[in-house]
């Protein structure tokens, strides 16, 4: 008796394996061999692996569409932003396809409404053009901000060792090149800088966004 399918469920198998394995490791053949199916059979639900990323991405987008709208304009793009990284951090290959090919899934588009109609009701913001800078500004820090902390997560994975391990291994040419006294910033970020939480500084760095995204300007 044949393997009952759906779109659903490939997209799920497909996700459980982009976790594991990252996207690179990510193949119709493999997902048919995690089903017990033959790999033909996926055709009939699934064109090709991007017509696969395509669901799988707004797989994920559904969880960050939970969230809805909230009472305020900034409530519900905080709430957007905290589960974007909460399901970046769970499924890190969905920080690759962040800021590429546009994302028109409907749980994608619902996300993006929903932020969209958040911003546009913020007080600094107060025509189309403003709409549109804000809404990139937001993308941008959110997408920059997720890449970098799976990087890191990636790095002290492969490496054994976190970021501050990494630069101590780089001691030895490091104080070398700040000895010379032509990097003082980099110097002091380097020897006195923190190691500062992640969480800590993605909320520290929305809320400036968000503030610059309030003030209003001058006409």
């Amino acid at each position: 008796m044949p393997v009952p399918l759906s779109r659903e469920k490939i997209a799920a198998t497909a996700i459980r394996l982009a976790d594991a394995h990252g996207l690179d490791g990510l193949s119709l053949r493999k997902i048919a061999k995690e089903l017990g199916v033959g790999p033909m059979r996926l055709y009939d639900y699934v064109i090709n692996k991007s017509e696969l990323l395509d669901l799988m991405v707004d797989v994920v987008y559904a969880r960050i569409a939970e969230v809805g709208q909230r009472s305020g304009w900034r409530d519900t793009v905080l709430a957007v932003a905290h589960a974007t990284r909460a399901a970046t951090l769970d499924h890190e290959w969905f920080s690759d396809v962040l800021g590429g090919r546009p994302h028109l899934g409907p749980h994608a588009l619902a996300v993006g409404e929903a932020t969209a109609a958040a911003l546009s009701a913020a007080p600094g913001v107060r025509d189309l053009d403003d709409l549109q800078r804000a809404v990139g500004a937001l993308n941008a820090f959110i997408i920059g901000s997720v890449r970098r902390e799976v990087t890191e997560r990636r790095t002290a994975r492969s490496t054994g060792t976190d970021e501050a391990a990494f630069q101590a291994s780089l001691g030895p040419y490091l104080t070398r090149m700040l000895k010379t006294g032509r990097y003082p910033t980099v110097a002091r970020l380097v020897i006195d800088g923190a190691h500062l939480n992640a969480e800590e500084t993605f909320n520290h760095n929305l809320t400036t966004i968000l503030d610059g995204i309030t003030r209003r300007r001058p006409t």
